[in-house]
């Protein structure tokens, strides 16, 4: 049985589409996944300016969030809501053009959050003080993605007691990626370039830091990206070179992600080594990190009502808690897509 085989079987559930259609009533471009009191809920960030949550069990709209002037990846300010009180709590403002990419910390509790925007700069905010920061400048042009370094395994029982000195010193970074084609990441202490990639020849759309978890297939020490160039590539951070190119997206590569799917040597294994990829040509294609040659497997959206995927996310099944524990069921986690035309799927 080939590798493909095996990718195919592992997802071959996915055919069995779960017809959840979440619909907005334009581009749903960012969409995340959230667990609140025991329930599953999905947020969306829409051109018609509004912030939705929806219910996963239920497939229902439980909020709607209004006061963006103008569409949320289009609009300069950055805006935290309470979905359970339905009201707004603050708001950041500092960058002059739009706020596209965020990223909590996932150290600190999540106190830190980066942004970047078409202002061409990066900021990094305290959001129990509500107060920007740094201000990282160097890129040529709008900063579309951000991502902020995994959590350093040797600070896990500490993290909670780090300051933003320590987070420096302590080696933790931040990556963005620009319409000027380069991902830069930078000292988070100093705002200072560490080092910068360059390999695309279109804008950069999205930008993930791989795990550090010890025994890590592959992940450790790189950097994802997808670019308007239609490829995926991966990167090297300590020799600051390209590990990998994945080619066969016919249109800009929206979204990347380091995937809970494992392939290894013919069996599934503990850890990831399945890549996946979201473009406008309404596909998303998973890709095996240990070769560049053909892609694993690939989901296409449906064309009438999609028109391109420019977003999406892997959550655990809740009816299976224990699989999100154990990687090797690959039936414990479901995949949510957010499209050009307003909807939002979940496969599973």
């Amino acid at each position: 049985m080939t590798l493909e085989d095996l990718l195919l079987i592992m997802l071959c559930y996915v055919m069995f589409f779960i017809e959840l259609q979440l619909k907005c009533s334009s581009i749903s471009s960012f969409i995340d996944y959230s667990e609140f009191d025991g329930s599953q809920f999905i947020c969306s960030g829409s051109e018609d300016k509004t912030v939705r949550v929806w219910d996963v069990e239920t497939s229902k709209q439980i909020e709607s969030f209004n006061g963006h002037s103008s569409e949320v990846y289009y609009d300069k300010t950055i805006r935290f809501w309470d979905f359970k009180n339905n009201q707004q709590l603050k708001i950041f403002n500092g960058h002059n053009h739009w706020v596209n990419g965020i990223k909590f910390s996932p150290f600190n509790g999540g106190r830190y959050l980066c942004s970047g925007s078409g202002d061409s700069t990066i900021r990094l905010w305290d959001v129990e003080t509500s107060k920007a920061l740094h201000i990282f400048n160097g890129h040529k042009d709008c900063v579309w993605c951000v991502d902020i370094s995994p959590l350093q395994s040797s600070n896990n029982n500490n993290n909670n007691n780090n300051s933003i000195g320590v987070i420096g010193g302590n080696g933790y970074t931040i990556c963005s990626g620009s319409y000027d084609t380069t991902i830069v990441i930078w000292d988070i202490e100093t705002t200072k370039q560490l080092i910068s990639f360059i390999g695309h020849v279109g804008s950069l759309r999205s930008v993930k830091y791989g795990s550090n978890e010890i025994g890590n297939i592959g992940c450790a020490n790189t950097i994802l990206s997808g670019s308007g160039d239609n490829n995926v590539r991966l990167w090297d951070i300590r020799s600051g070179k390209k590990i990998q190119k994945f080619e066969g997206h016919d249109d800009r590569v929206m979204a990347v992600e380091y995937s809970p799917f494992v392939v290894n040597n013919g069996k599934f294994g503990d850890n990831s080594n399945v890549i996946c990829s979201g473009s406008e040509d309404n596909t998303i294609r998973f890709w095996d990190i240990r070769s560049n040659r053909n892609e694993l497997y690939s989901i296409e959206g449906d064309n009438n009502e999609d028109q391109g995927i420019l977003s999406f996310t892997f959550f655990p099944l809740q009816k299976d808690k224990k699989a999100h524990d154990n990687i090797k069921n690959s039936r414990g986690f479901n995949l949510c897509y957010g499209s050009g035309k307003g909807s939002i799927r979940i496969w599973g």
